[in-house]
C-alpha cells in the first residue's frame, strides 16, 4: 500500500492530495526523515520506525511552521491542490540550507506542478520564511 492511503485512508491525514499517482506532480509531498518524498509511490512499510510529517504535523494552528507563516501573508495559494508539495518542499528545503537563493527555490520546485499560477508567490513566501 503506498504510503499516501496509509495516511490519507487509515489516518484520516487529508492535507496531502492524490494527484497523479506516479510521483511526477508534487501534491502528495511529505516528510521523511526530513527529506521531501512523494507518499503516492513510498510504500507504507518502509515508513515504518521513520519520522513522517504531513501537512498537519507541520505546523499548529496556534504556532504555525515560518513556510506556513509565509504563504499565508504573501497570499500564496489559489486553489490550493499543489499547496501541501510547495509548503513540505520548501520546508524541507529550509531545514538543510536556511538561506536559498531564488534560483535554488525555483530548482527545489520545479517538480511540484501548479496550474494556478501563483509560482511568483510562492517564491517570494520561501525567500520571506528564510529571512524569518
Amino acid at each position: 500500500m503506498p504510503l499516501l492511503y496509509a495516511l490519507r485512508n487509515e489516518l484520516g491525514l487529508t492535507g496531502l492530495h492524490f494527484g497523479c499517482g506516479l510521483a511526477q506532480c508534487g501534491a502528495c509531498t511529505v516528510q521523511i526523515d526530513g527529506e521531501a518524498v512523494r507518499s503516492c509511490q513510498f510504500p507504507a512499510a518502509q515508513a515504518r520506525g521513520r519520522k513522517v510529517v504531513t501537512l498537519e504535523g507541520l505546523g499548529t494552528p496556534e504556532r504555525p511552521h515560518p513556510v506556513q507563516t509565509a504563504f499565508i501573508e504573501m497570499q500564496a495559494v489559489q486553489c490550493g491542490y499543489c499547496l501541501p508539495g510547495m509548503i513540505m518542499t520548501s520546508a524541507a528545503l529550509l531545514a538543510r540550507n536556511p538561506q536559498p537563493t531564488e534560483a535554488q527555490i525555483r530548482e527545489e520546485l520545479a517538480g511540484v506542478i501548479c496550474r494556478c499560477g501563483t509560482q511568483p508567490r510562492v517564491i517570494a513566501a520561501v525567500l520571506r520564511a528564510a529571512r524569518g
